[in-house]
């Protein structure tokens, strides 16, 4: 069985934050449409080894991607190159960084930023490159690529939420706003998905702390939301996902059985819901 995935990233965002200000996707779990779980993120809470640690499945220590100034390809066998190997297309709307781990390093924004290459990982991607681009052009970019390319499996990364906590801190009225308006953002394109039948997932690479960073072991720096929507998940309240099962999450769901990635037990239904990629 093949679906169509979307998974959402929502750079920055702490649990704590988004359960309770994420509230179209609160009401969406009320209503029973989606499933809102506690995962603990890998260490250290940066972000690009936690991309690395989400389309990889493989924590920094083992990837080699341990902080942010590591500027190159990733050497992991990826959602993106799996969904490759049995050819299905990609996209991703997101940050430039996922353009370096994926396709090519380093960044050249002239010829980088739009890419529309089948010989890549990421075939289809519009890349940014300021944590300000707004979040709401970042979902139109997405949605963009979706219309006009159609892939199997498309990441969507608005970076605003991040921003705001680096420069006003975890427990701030901007932080928290800013939450607020990305979750709006968002709305406006989740429902049309969820009719269209995509398997979703929303997530966070790490949550954010008051001294306006993140890098540590705070509760406030480790727990991030995941959000499920589709009919292929379990929506089972009892599973406890770890953010390593993300990437095999994924590709189950596209089809693919033999990727060799961990699979959170009762995270998807039965036929889908296996460990290590094997049923």
């Amino acid at each position: 069985m093949t679906n169509k995935v979307i998974l959402v990233i929502l750079d920055g965002l702490a649990y704590e934050t988004a359960e309770q200000c994420m509230g179209f996707m609160q009401g969406l779990c009320e209503q029973g449409s989606a499933t809102l779980y506690k995962v603990q993120c890998e260490l250290p809470s940066m972000s690009r080894p936690l991309y690395e640690a989400i389309l990889t499945g493989v924590a920094p220590a083992q990837s080699g991607i341990v902080h942010n100034h590591i500027i190159r390809e990733s050497n992991q066998t990826s959602v993106f190159s799996i969904a490759r190997q049995a050819g299905l297309t990609t996209a991703a709307a997101a940050y430039n960084w996922m353009s370096e781990l994926y396709n090519r390093a380093p960044w050249d924004a002239v010829r980088d930023r739009f890419t529309n290459d089948p010989e890549q990982l990421i075939q289809h991607g519009i890349f940014y490159s300021q944590d300000t681009y707004p979040d709401s052009h970042l979902y139109l970019d997405a949605e963009w690529l979706r219309v006009n390319h159609d892939p199997d499996f498309l990441l969507v990364h608005p970076m605003n939420i991040d921003d705001a906590g680096h420069r006003a801190g975890f427990d701030s009225a901007h932080y928290r706003n800013t939450t607020r308006m990305s979750d709006t953002h968002l709305s406006e394109h989740l429902v049309r998905w969820m009719a269209q039948g995509y398997q979703i997932l929303v997530t966070a690479d790490h949550g954010m702390n008051n001294d306006k960073s993140h890098g540590g072991t705070l509760s406030e720096e480790r727990e991030v939301p995941l959000y499920v929507l589709g009919e292929c998940f379990s929506h089972d309240a009892e599973c406890q996902p770890g953010q390593l099962d993300i990437c095999g999450a994924v590709c189950e769901l596209l089809g693919i059985t033999d990727h060799g990635k961990p699979v959170a037990e009762g995270l998807l239904l039965d036929g889908l819901n296996v460990t290590g990629g094997r049923a």
